[in-house]
This record gives structure tokens, sequence and C-alpha cells, in this order.
């Protein structure tokens, strides 16, 4: 052979190997099918890289990169990255196509990942309206039904007139059906609205037909029959019928661990009352919350409220920093680490100043300078008051046009509903925040509006280490460095979120106490010199604590706060204290009792701010706490000797 033949063999060959190159090993569809695949077998990591690959490669095809970004926000659920699996699942549903029908169960399946993203961060609003969506699109009673047990849980917490209807529906729905189970789920949904009603014998007989439709009330308990006994315990406790109540919790397994023990938590905060939650003492919630294996609360959920559904789930919020050492995880079974319920109130030891509250009212004294009518003030729940709302939007746009100041208050309340969706909530908060800067909003009356924007920016936004990012840069922005009050509110709020970094939290607060430009009593120093306190008092450097709560101007009765606390001399409660009913049935548990010392060293104003299980010996640790005996103190304030006092009891057998 020639050497020209050679070279065409080879110039031929170099072609076919270049065209070989230049086409994909495998379809579009082989590759989908293959990630799919990955995904089912739980490897997420491989699964989202193919997804990740597919993009670019269906990138000219909407319909086909719709699809894999909707199974890619299933992919980044499962690796617990729910901020992008949210903007994954959104970018797929803009672009899908709404004319194809046979794209019916992918959008309902990408309404469930929102509506399930929603209710793990407890944004109850935003899961209401996601399972919403989910069910107008199930075909099946099975897909319905998925759909609106996510719908139940949340609006039982934000919206109860439509948990009503929505119960009613899957009532419905299972008529027929012979699983047991499934109807025990729906039963126990509309036991739980109707505890949360304060129908109290109803939600009894709704929970205690949940009950039978498991078994009964047998010595077995298996992890479905937790949920429903204890509702019904619950229900039967508040409506007068203790010993029914023992009973059943008796038959849900708390506090009767065969071997090991529930241990309290190492870190276990309860929520200051105020805030920016707005609690108050009287307010209290039963939370149900799961502990993995490395001692972390994964996966938290209000269950009752007295209070409304508001203080339920930020009780619920508070769990989510509760942690156990991993020597007390070896210590519980598996199945009492799953759905644990405790009873919780607020601590009155250090009251939050609401940094939202005072903004707002920067906010409200701008626009009255500014001659805003306000609107009409309404009255009711937050649900009963968004149509409302709605009209009186569109009537303020109709009388002064899209950009009018006067949308203002109306946008700000909208922002505050609990009702209203996250994603329409970062909506009209940016909406409001473009309109106050192009009319000149003061420093401190447009952070009370931009607040809500980093808030709603987030899926996860109670997260701290997001929340942070998010907000840090707004320290040195020219809108806020400037202005006393904004940055000090700024640092409160990232003092507050990144309260793990006590270095930097305590930095943060110091820089406000010193901040020459902020009158000495101003609320905003106030309340910064509270947090330094309570920061103070945690770390155990009680000078520390005393001097910072001093500078506040606020009467320094806290324990922590003064140079000597009174010596505990321990209590004359013997065991007739251990309750009878919980001797009787096993139980054994904790409560945490906060308290004040009298100045002749007598225990006064106790209240069970913790108890496990929930109920149990909530009456008994305070009554074992009235009989604790302190040291008698002068204190040149007044009578009271020590104020906002914690302490532990353990319940053993």
């Amino acid at each position: 052979m020639g050497r020209r033949s050679i070279l065409m063999l080879a110039t031929i060959a170099g072609m076919a190997s270049a065209a070989a190159a230049q086409q994909p090993a495998s379809s579009v569809q082989q590759d989908f099918e293959a990630a799919a695949a990955l995904h089912d077998k739980d490897d997420f990591a491989g699964a989202l890289a193919r997804w990740q690959a597919l993009e670019t490669r269906a990138a000219k095809n909407v319909r086909s990169r719709s699809l894999v970004q909707l199974r890619k926000g299933q992919t980044l659920l499962a690796l617990d990255r729910k901020d992008e699996a949210v903007a994954a699942t959104r970018l797929g549903l803009a672009a899908l196509p709404s004319s194809d029908a046979t794209l019916r169960n992918d959008r309902f399946v990408a309404f469930l990942t929102l509506g399930r993203v929603a209710e793990a961060s407890l944004d109850y609003a935003s899961a209401a309206e996601a399972y919403d969506d989910a069910e107008k699109l199930a075909t099946g009673p099975g897909d319905k039904l998925i759909a609106l047990r996510g719908l139940i849980q949340a609006t039982t917490f934000v919206d109860p007139n439509r948990a009503g209807p929505a119960i009613g529906r899957a009532e419905l729905l299972v008529a027929t059906d012979t699983d047991k189970a499934v109807k025990a789920v729906i039963k126990r949904l509309k036991g739980q609205l109707l505890l949360n009603q304060g129908a109290f014998e109803l939600s009894r007989k709704a929970s205690g037909e949940a009950v039978q439709l498991l078994g009964g009330l047998t010595e077995r308990t298996r992890i479905d029959d937790v949920p429903v006994r204890s509702n019904y315990a619950i229900a039967a406790l508040l409506a007068g019928d203790k010993e029914d109540a023992r009973r059943y919790l008796a038959m849900t397994g708390a506090g009767r661990l065969s071997k090991g023990s529930f241990d309290p938590a190492l870190q276990m905060k309860v929520p200051e009352c105020g805030g920016e939650s707005g609690l108050k003492p009287a307010d209290m919630a039963v939370v149900e919350f799961t502990i993995d294996d490395d001692g972390v609360v994964r996966i938290s959920a209000p269950v009752y409220a007295a209070g409304g559904g508001g203080t339920a789930l930020e009780f619920a919020r508070a769990t989510r920093g509760w942690s156990w050492s991993p020597e007390q995880v070896k210590q519980m079974p598996l199945f009492f680490r799953n759905r644990v319920r405790v009873e919780l109130r607020c601590s009155t030891a250090f009251e939050r100043p609401s940094i939202g509250t005072y903004l707002d009212g920067e906010l409200g004294a701008w626009l009255t300078d500014r001659k805003v009518a306000m609107p009409p003030m309404l009255s009711g729940s937050d649900a009963g008051m968004l149509p409302q709302l709605r009209v009186q939007l569109a009537a303020a746009e109709a009388a002064g046009g899209a950009d009018a100041l006067a949308l203002v208050p109306i946008l700000h309340q909208l922002t505050h509903s609990s009702v209203v969706a996250r994603e329409e909530i970062n909506v009209l908060a940016r909406r409001e925040l473009a309109i106050a800067v192009a009319h000149g909003a003061p420093p401190p009356a447009r952070l009370a509006i931009e607040t809500i924007v980093w808030q709603s920016d987030l899926a996860e936004g109670w997260k701290p280490e997001p929340y942070v990012r998010t907000v840090t840069p707004a320290l040195g922005a020219t809108a806020y460095a400037g202005d006393a009050v904004a940055r000090s509110a700024l640092r409160l709020l990232l003092a507050d979120a990144g309260r793990k970094n006590e270095t930097r939290s305590r930095q943060l607060l110091t820089e406000i106490g010193k901040d020459p430009a902020l009158p000495a009593n101003h609320p905003l120093r106030v309340g910064a010199l509270i947090r330094l306190a309570s920061l103070e008092k945690d770390a155990g450097n009680a000078a520390a604590a005393a001097a910072a709560f001093t500078q506040s101007g606020l009467s320094a009765r806290q324990c922590a706060l003064v140079d000597s606390a009174p010596r505990f001399l321990g209590v004359t409660a013997g065991p007739s204290a251990f309750p009878m009913e919980a001797q009787q049935w096993g139980f054994e548990g904790f409560t945490s009792t906060q308290f004040d010392v009298s100045a002749d060293g007598r225990v006064v104003n106790q209240r069970v701010v913790v108890a496990y299980p929930p109920f149990v010996f909530t009456e008994a640790g305070t009554g074992i706490m009235k009989t604790a005996r302190y040291e008698k103190s002068y204190r040149p304030e007044g009578g009271l000797g020590c104020g906002g006092e914690m302490r532990r009891v353990r319940f053993s057998l």
C-alpha cells in the first residue's frame, strides 16, 4: 500500500473517531432513566450529577429540561438541600407546558416536593398552598390522600377553617377503603384539629376511633399507635378525665423504657417570652420530634397549643436547637427517639424586646409624617382578615396607582399574615420595599421591610447559617451603615440568628452597647444589653452578666446577675410527691421548673417550662419546687431575693 493510501486511511479513521466522539454514548431518555434508577437506589449524589449533566444536554428542549429540573428537585430534597430543591422545582414548574395533560403527575409530584420542604421547615402557610395544588392535580384516591394529609396538618395550625372541609374530603375517600391504617391517619388528624379547637370530647371520640382502627388499646405498641393514643390522652386530660388519660398515655410507651432512659437534652433551651414570636407566659404547647443517631433533632411538628397555631409552630422551631450526646442516644432505644412528645412554655428570665416591633413602629411613624391614611383596622384571625386585606389593596391601587405610598401599610400587613405563603410574602415585601425606597424611607423604616425580604428569601429561614450569610452584607451597605438605629437593629438580628457563635454574638452586642450615637436608654441598646446578660449567664460569667444588665437600666433580679445567688438548701417533699397515677402505670420523666426566690428563701412564682411526658409530672414538678428552700438573702431593691432560677426534677422509679 502506498504512502498516500495510508494517509487516506488514517484520515478516514480520524474522521470516524471524531464523529463517534461527537455522538453521545446514550440518549437523553436513557440517561434520564439511569439518573432515576440511581435516585431509587438512594444514590442521591450520583443521581444529582446525572441530573446536572442532563440539564445541559436538554437545554434547548423546554419539556425535557423542565422534567429534569423537577426530578433534580426531588433528589436535592433527599440530600436535605431544601432551598436548592425549591429553586429547581420552581424552575421546572414555570417552564412545564401547562397544556400537556401527560405531565399532570409530574406537576403533582412537584407540588408534593414543595409541600414537604415547607412542612419540614415549619412554613405551614406555604405547605398548605403546595398541598392544595397537589390535591387538585391528584388523579387517584391514594395520591389525593397523600396531599390531603399534608394539607390538614398545615391548615390545622394556620387556617383551621380550611382544615375541616379537607378532613371531610378525606373521610369520603376512605369511606370504602379497607385499609384501617389509612382510615386511622385521617381520624388522628381529625382528633388533632378538634383538640386545637378546644372540642376536647369530640377530639377524644375521633382519637379513640383511630385507636380502635389500629387494633385497640393493647399492651403491644407500634410506632403508629403512639400519636393516636397520645392524642386521646391529651384530649381526655383536658376534658377532665385524668384516669382515662393516664391509661392511654401508659400505652404510648412514653416514660416507660424497659431499659436505658430518656434523659433531658444537653442543649434544651426554651424560647424567651416576648421577642419576635410574641410568646406569653400563659402560652403552652405540646410538640413532637425525632432524634437522629447523632443526637440532633431532625424533624419536629406541633401537636397542640394553648395560645394558637403560631404559638405551636414557634415552640416546634425551638426544639430544632436541642441535642443529646452520643452516649445519651445509645441509652435510648430507637423506638423512643421517634415522635417524642414534650410540654413546653416560654422562659420569663430574659424577656426580649422585639426588634421587628420596634422597626414597625419606625415605619408607622414615617408613614404618619408623610400623611399616609392608614387603612381601617381589622380584627379576627389571619385567615378571616386576608380577603379583606386583598380588597383594601385593590382599592388603594385603583385610587393611587401601583406605586402609591398608601399601599405600604396594607402590603406590610399582608407580609405579616400567617396564612400567606412564603414566596408570595417575598413578592409583596419586595414590592413594598421598592415603593418605600422610591418615596425616601429613612433607614429604620426601610429595614422594617427588608428584614421580611431576607427572611422570605430562604426556604429554611429558621436555619442560622444561611440567614446570617444573607443579612451580614447589609452592615456595610450605604443605606444602613451611617444610621445608628438601623445598624444597631442589624447587629441585634445577626446576634440573635448566630447565637451558636458566642464570640461573634458577644462582639455584635457589645458594639451596640458602646455605640455613641445611640441614646443610653434606647430600646435597641436595652435589648442588646439584656441579650448580652443572657449570653454571659449561659457562659457562667455572673459578674459580666450583672454588669450588662445593670447598664440596661432594668431591675437586675435574675439569679445569675447578683454577686452570689442564694444557696439551695433542699426540698421537703417526700416520696408522696411522686404522682400516684404515674407510679401505678410505671411512668418516669422529668420537668424543668422556673421560679423566683423570696428574700426569706422560699420559692414563689414556680412554673414548669419543660415536661416529659406531657401533663404527667407538671403539677408534681411545681409542687416539689414549692417545697424547696434557699438561704435567706437581702436585696436593697425589695423582697425578691432571686428571680428566673431554673431547676430540673427527675421522677424515677
